[in-house]
This record gives C-alpha cells, sequence and structure tokens, in this order.
C-alpha cells in the first residue's frame, strides 16, 4: 500500500502525559462539575523559549509559536517553551493544544515534531501517541489540529510546563524541526482519583505476570480496584479485588501463573487494555529462512521513542523480516548529496532486535524529476547511484518501489522497468556481497505488469513481488483473494525462476474515528491473518509481509496488529501463534480426511513434526483428531493454548493439529530463501553480461504521457499518446565498467505505423554515459485512434550479444 497515497504511509508516558502514550481511558475524563472552567494559554506568551513567534489573524491571539528549521537544536535545552498554568485547584487536567500533528491528517498533509514534556521540573516524557490518536485530532485552522496531550496533574496555583522538540519531522523534501503552537487548554477532570493506566508487561507462557494500576496522583485514603481478565474467548481467566494504599498512586496483581497463550482484556473500574501472553517456545529465529514479515513504514507510524521495544514486540512475535523505507527527496537533496542517517539508526535498531530489512525505494526528488518522467529520475543515473548508496548500508533487501501500477501518475510499466534495470544495476554493483534485489511490489496483475515483464526485468532480480488484499467491498468474513496462486502461474508462463514474496497482504477493516476495532472485527482480523499467511505460504510464497504491524488508520479503514494504545490486538498473538507452531513452515501439502467444510494445510515444520492447519465455516467436529499423515500428538487454538486430547472442534478460529514426523520435499536453496536445515547461503546468482548493462529507455515529451492509471482501475488504451507523426528518443545508458558500441533497431509489429532513426543508430556510450538516438514513429491513416500497440526497441553490442529490450505501448491519440 502507497503511504505517500493512502496514509498522506516502550516509551510509556509518565503522570504529565499519559493518554497519548497509550494508556487506558476511563473514568478520569468525567468533567469536574459545571463550575470548572478550561484554562487557555496563549502560546505566543512564554516565560521563556527560543522558538520565533509568526503572525497570523487566524491564531487565536493573532500570533502563534513557529519553528521550522534544519539547525540542530540546543544540546542543553532543544527547542522550547516554559509556560506558567495558574490552577485555582488541584488535581488532573486534560491537556489539549492547537498544534500541527506528527503526522498527516485528513485535512493536511503537513507534519511537525514529536513534542516531549515536562511538569513542574519533571523529567520530560515523550508524547509518542500512535498514528491514529493524531490522525483523527479535529482541524483548527490551517495546517494546525486540536490535538490530545494526555492529562497533567496541576497542582493548586502556580505550574511550571515545558514543550520542547529534539527530534526532526520527516517533510516531503527535508529533515527539519517543526512546531507550529497556538494555544493549550487545560480542561479540568473528576478530582476522585482515577485510574490512569493499566498495563501487563509482554511474557511467555510460564512467565511471572503482573497486572499494574496506576492512579492519576496519590490516593488520599486507600483506594479499591475492582478488575476484571477475560480471554480471546470471551471467558474469565482472573479477576478480584485490590487496593491502592493511602498515599500511593499504584500497585501490582500476581497474575495466575498457569494462564496460556493468548490475547487477554483487561477492564478496571471503566478503563481497559490488552496484553498478549506469548508460546513458550517462539518463532523461528532470524535468518533466510524465515518466512514471516510485516510492514513497519517506522519514519511516518512509529514515534521515534518507540522503536526500539516496537521492534522487540515484532521479533517477540516471531516476525524476522521487516518491509520499510526511506523518502528518496530527504536522503538526497541535490545530486549526489546524501543524509541517510537518520534512517540508518532505525535500520540498526531493527537489525539490534533481530529482525531482517526490505528497504524499499521512494519516489525520486523534484530536482530529479521532469514532468514527463514523474514520479522517475529523468536521468536514470541518478537512480543507479542512489540504489547503490542504500545498498552500501546492507540491508537485507531493497525493493525498486511500491506499486507502481496504482500511483496516481501517468508513468508507464516500461519507463518504470529501465527504472528496475538501472537501480538493480546499481545494487548489484555494490562491493561485496549486495543485498537482494527485489522487483516492485505490485498491487495486481493486469496490463502494467505484464509490459513490464515484457521489458525483460526478471533477469535483473533476486526476488518476484507482488500485493494481495481483500475484497474491501466484502462484507462479513473476508475472502483471502486469488493473488498468490495468480502470480505463480504469471511467474511460470515468464520462466522466473525466483522465488515470490507477498511483499503485502493485509485486510480493510472499517474504523469509526476515536475508537477502536470491535472485538468482533478484531477476531476477524486474527483469523484472516491466520489464513492468509497458511493459504499464501500453501501457494509456494517464499515470504509474506502483513500490512501493517503499527496502528494505523486511513480513511475510514484500520490496519495494524497493535490498537491505537500500542496495546496488542487479537491478530498479534494469533501472529506469534502462527509462527511458533509453524516453524520453518515448508508445505506439504492440503490436508485430506477432513469432515465436509473444512479446510486444511499441511506444513513441516522443520522440528521432525507436520502441522496442519485446519478451519471451516461452520463448527465441525474431527473425531479423534485424526490427520492425512498420522495421528495427531498435539492440538492448539488460534491463540496458542493446548487443546484436551480427543476429538477437536474446528470452526471459523483455526486449529493447529501437530503429528510426530516429517513427510515431504523440503523445497532447495534459492535466493531469498534458505531452508532451515541448510546452513549454507544461498548460491549467488550469476553475473550480468556487459550486454545486460545497457539499459535502454524510450523517452516521449509530456504532451504525449500516458493517460494514466486512476488507481488501476483505467479502461484502455494505456500507452503514450502519439499524433500522425511523432518525434521520440531512445535513451542509452551503460553501467557497465568500459565504453560499449551499441546498435540500436526498432519495430512497431502492427499495420500502418512506420519508425525511422533521424541520424545513425550505432553509438558509442562511455562508461557510466548516456546517449539518444533520435527516430520518429509515423502513424498512416489506416490506423485506428486510441487502440494500443507496442514499439520495441532492440540493441546489440558489437560482439553481437543482444542488449535487453525496451517495449512500450502507444496509440493514435
Amino acid at each position: 500500500m502507497d503511504l505517500s497515497r493512502r496514509t498522506t504511509l516502550a516509551a510509556a508516558l509518565g503522570a504529565a502525559a499519559t493518554a497519548a502514550a497509550g494508556t487506558a481511558r476511563g473514568a478520569e475524563d468525567l468533567p469536574a462539575g459545571p463550575a470548572a472552567r478550561p484554562l487557555t494559554v496563549q502560546a505566543e506568551s512564554p516565560t521563556a523559549t527560543n522558538i520565533p513567534v509568526a503572525r497570523d489573524r487566524r491564531a487565536s491571539g493573532g500570533r502563534y509559536l513557529a519553528l521550522r528549521t534544519t539547525a540542530e537544536p540546543p544540546p542543553a535545552t532543544g527547542w522550547f517553551a516554559t509556560y506558567t498554568v495558574h490552577a485555582p485547584r488541584p488535581g488532573p487536567h486534560a491537556l489539549t493544544a492547537v498544534a500541527v500533528a506528527p503526522v498527516e491528517t485528513p485535512h493536511t498533509e503537513a507534519v511537525g515534531s514529536y513534542l516531549q514534556l515536562s511538569l513542574n521540573k519533571g523529567p520530560f516524557t515523550d508524547l509518542a501517541g500512535s498514528q491514529p490518536h493524531w490522525y483523527e485530532s479535529p482541524p483548527a485552522w490551517g495546517d494546525l489540529s486540536v490535538l490530545d496531550l494526555g492529562t497533567v496533574g496541576l497542582r493548586r496555583g502556580a505550574n511550571t510546563l515545558t514543550l520542547r522538540v529534539t527530534g526532526p519531522a520527516v517533510l516531503d523534501d527535508a529533515l527539519a524541526h517543526v512546531l507550529s503552537l497556538d494555544r493549550l487548554i487545560f480542561r479540568p477532570l473528576a478530582t476522585a482519583p482515577a485510574l490512569r493506566e493499566l498495563s501487563v508487561a509482554r511474557h511467555r507462557e510460564g512467565e511471572p505476570a503482573a497486572l499494574r494500576l496506576t492512579l492519576h496522583g496519590p490516593a488520599a485514603h486507600p483506594h479499591p480496584v475492582r478488575y476484571t481478565v477475560t480471554d480471546y474467548f470471551g471467558h474469565r481467566a482472573a479477576g478480584g479485588r485490590t487496593t491502592i494504599p493511602a498515599g500511593a498512586t499504584t500497585t501490582t496483581v500476581e497474575l495466575p501463573a498457569d494462564l496460556p497463550p493468548g490475547h487477554y482484556r483487561v477492564e478496571a473500574d471503566g478503563s481497559t487494555t490488552a496484553f498478549a501472553r506469548l508460546p513458550a517456545a517462539p518463532g523461528p529465529g532470524p535468518g533466510p529462512g524465515d518466512r514471516f514479515g510485516v510492514n513497519l513504514w517506522a519514519s511516518s507510524l512509529v514515534p521515534p521513542s518507540r522503536l526500539p521495544e516496537f521492534a522487540a514486540a515484532l521479533r517477540d512475535m516471531g516476525a524476522g523480516w521487516v518491509r520499510d523505507g526511506q523518502s528518496w527527496p530527504v536522503a538526497e537533496r541535490s545530486p549526489g548529496s546524501y543524509d541517510t542517517a537518520r534512517h540508518d539508526r532505525a535500520t540498526r535498531t531493527l537489525r539490534a532486535h533481530g529482525l531482517a530489512v526490505l528497504d524499499v525505494l521512494s519516489p525520486a526528488p523534484e530536482w530529479a524529476m521532469t514532468d514527463a518522467s514523474l514520479p522517475l529520475p529523468a536521468d536514470l543515473r541518478h537512480a543507479h547511484r542512489y540504489a547503490r548508496r542504500l545498498a552500501a548500508a546492507r540491508p537485507e533487501a531493497l525493493q525498486l518501489s511500491n506499486e507502481p501500477d496504482v500511483d496516481t501518475t501517468l508513468s508507464t510499466a516500461d519507463a518504470h522497468a529501465a527504472f528496475v534495470k538501472a537501480a538493480a544495476l546499481g545494487i548489484k554493483a555494490t562491493p561485496g556481497t549486495p543485498p537482494l534485489t527485489v522487483l516492485p511490489g505490485l498491487a495486481q496483475s493486469g496490463p502494467f505488469q505484464d509490459l513490464l515483464l515484457a521489458n525483460d526485468v526478471v533477469r535483473y532480480a533476486d526476488v518476484w513481488a507482488f500485493h494481495g488484499y481483500n475484497d474491501p467491498s466484502q462484507e462479513g468474513e473476508p475472502t483471502v483473494p486469488g493473488a498468490s496462486a495468480e502470480q505463480h502461474a504469471l511467474a511460470r508462463r515468464h520462466g522466473a525462476r525466483l522465488p515470490l514474496w507477498m511483499t503485502e497482504c493485509g485486510a480493510f477493516l472499517a474504523a469509526r474515528p476515536r475508537l477502536d476495532l470491535s472485538y468482533d472485527r478484531q477476531s476477524v482480523q486474527a483469523r484472516y491473518v491466520v489464513r492468509s499467511f497458511v493459504e499464501g505460504l500453501a501457494a509456494g510464497n517464499a515470504r509474506q509481509f502483513w500490512f501493517a504491524a503499527p496502528p494505523l488508520h486511513d480513511d475510514g479503514v484500520y490496519f495494524g496488529l497493535f490498537d491505537r494504545r500500542f496495546a496488542p490486538l487479537p491478530a498479534y498473538s494469533a501472529f506469534a501463534a502462527l509462527t511458533s507452531l509453524l516453524g520453518a513452515a515448508h508445505h506439504v501439502g492440503r490436508a485430506g480426511q477432513l469432515p465436509a467444510g473444512a479446510e486444511g494445510f499441511v506444513f513441516d515444520s522443520g522440528r521432525g513434526e507436520l502441522v496442519t492447519v485446519v478451519w471451516a465455516e461452520r463448527p465441525v467436529r474431527i473425531a479423534g483428531a485424526g490427520s492425512t499423515y498420522g495421528v495427531v500428538e498435539r492440538a492448539y487454538d488460534i491463540m496458542g493454548r493446548r487443546l484436551p486430547c480427543g476429538d477437536v472442534t474446528v470452526s471459523r478460529d483455526p486449529v493447529y493439529l501437530v503429528t510426530p514426523g516429517a513427510r515431504g520435499a523440503v523445497p532447495a536453496a534459492r535466493p531469498g530463501l534458505s531452508p532451515v536445515t541448510t546452513s549454507s547461503p544461498p548460491s549467488p546468482p550469476s553475473p550480468l553480461s556487459p550486454a545486460e548493462h545497457i539499459v535502454l529507455s524510450q523517452r516521449y515529451a509530456a504532451r504525449e504521457a500516458a493517460p494514466g492509471k486512476q488507481d488501476g482501475d483505467a479502461p484502455p488504451p494505456y500507452g503514450y499518446r502519439l499524433g500522425r507523426r511523432t518525434r521520440m528518443a531512445v535513451d542509452v545508458y551503460n553501467f557497465g565498467a568500459e565504453a560499449r558500441e551499441v546498435t540500436v533497431t526498432g519495430r512497431v509489429p502492427a499495420d500502418g505505423w512506420s519508425l525511422r532513426a533521424v541520424r545513425g543508430t550505432r553509438v558509442r556510450v562511455a562508461a557510466g554515459g548516456r546517449v539518444s538516438v533520435g527516430f520518429v514513429v509515423t502513424a498512416q491513416g489506416s490506423v485506428r485512434r486510441r487502440e494500443d500497440v507496442r514499439l520495441t526497441f532492440r540493441a546489440r553490442l558489437d560482439d553481437g550479444s543482444a542488449v535487453p529490450r525496451s517495449v512500450a505501448l502507444v496509440h493514435l491519440k
């Protein structure tokens, strides 16, 4: 999913700002009464600041704080503003700010830096709310929104509050420290002690666990709390009463030691949270054989202060890979001037937690594009150099764009194919062992992909990639799409001996602003996580990435394995059970001997056992828990909880049946995937020939641009719109180490079309150089309008070796 198009895509807060950190909300939201008035502080009137003030008639006082600088903040203070807040009564206050949000919102693409907050000279806490928390902020004026900064406990009289910026925001073309702040509003809440936070640390089966309950402030008297813990199925797992002593703010309650793995919800005095108890056996260890991945997009979806803890949560869940990316316009603000330090730090954090990284190339900087080339660089040497730079950071894999088939530009598949070749050659020019080269993640099969493949891109790649989502118009239980089977059939037709990765899979789940998914929809998501991975791996996918891991709300649709407070959803626990039980996940075959209505797939876990994953639209009983491959030794539910021996009831919630022994062939080592049983890395691919270092790219004027893709739904024609006589050029790039003599020829295999060269077609191209060969394309009177034909250019070196072709669609407009 293109985050730039669709998402416009544990540091817990202390008493100063709990809601923004993702804590439970409940009774503290009660207003203090009709006499309690909000306190408003104008942002442009701090007691101390190093942030400039700007004028705007829309601001509440006609002025506001306006920070936008690429300069580093002062080390001792950061970019800060300190305010004095006079409170007529002590107690918790809901704090809101009219300011720019740290993520894009429905009314603006402008973003600011994440804030830190200190109250009464206490330690600074990060206002590290999730993307949905900020995305759903009501608009105020201009690019500013009404932001929920959580709850602060004010004392009677004067209070000191400091906001500061220490880290940059990722803008369209730069990293900059940004804060636009109009005013702060403090709304008094109920003065009676109220729970601020419920939390249970992530842990594994067999490890001790405790529920921690925290008030907004010290209890004046012993504060009783009733709590209840329920499991995924709604059964009461634990509960009781406890007391927070007078003068204290927190207490802990030990949870039962025999809780099975799964997802649990906690309710206490109107506040709620959730936690995951993970299987005792983690998923497969990090390495090339790990098949389970997630989409991250950290710079857009994960506050920097949360990244280490979030990475640990993903690894504990059994994910071995993350798909991430950075902004090319930010990384290369001017030709050859690179700044990837921020993204490189994030990559190091992910890898330090045992996660392999698939990085995705973003659209090119504005300085590199023309109206005709958008979103690609007009000179493909920029793509070659940038890809080589990214490869030098040593991510495990680099993907050469995201969903170019459904973007909003007029770009065509032949142009993207030339870009893929140039970038792939840049990756492969990296000294040592380069990252895997992954083809663009395509949203769907169709004319765009057909033309991309016709341009001989497969030979440049190590991995074939595609995406697959359920039909968003489908109601009820989503059906796993047939994208995997479709793409494998297409790869076979093209003779592509590459592993196939589904670099995005996910489900469209309707979301309401400021509300988590209903628990029924959370269960739907958990089931779909299991079924989508099982069916994808059974179809032959070597690796699969869920979209997305972090909380994500986009235009009424919710993605993510965590809720808006970063508490795990049931899908998180379902993912953990899936990776723990399937292990190496080598598909053996479909399960037989199942009751009518049940469906199952058998996998070799790599641990000397077979695991059959079974589900059914209506509950059915499997007598004696029999399996195609022998007697079932153990059975587990969707959460990884072990089931009693004997008959097993199978429903929409998948069940795992474990049989001793191993059957079926284990796939041989391929680039991009090694069997868990193989310790040696896959053999390196054959080096590309000198002819394959020559890239042909057809170039047309902007007035001849194709009609556009209309989010992938455009009807034909798809090609360049030509007149009766059109001049165009073929750019010949040489990404090899030596100069080459190249002879270019072209052909339009359709009646009524002709092609002639403007001058000679044999050119000498220096190493790292580009030469253009001009042609005139003529459409005779017999050519019908708006009917695409293929225009193909080929080339040969002086030794007769063939250069990969360039194939474009053209039509008479």
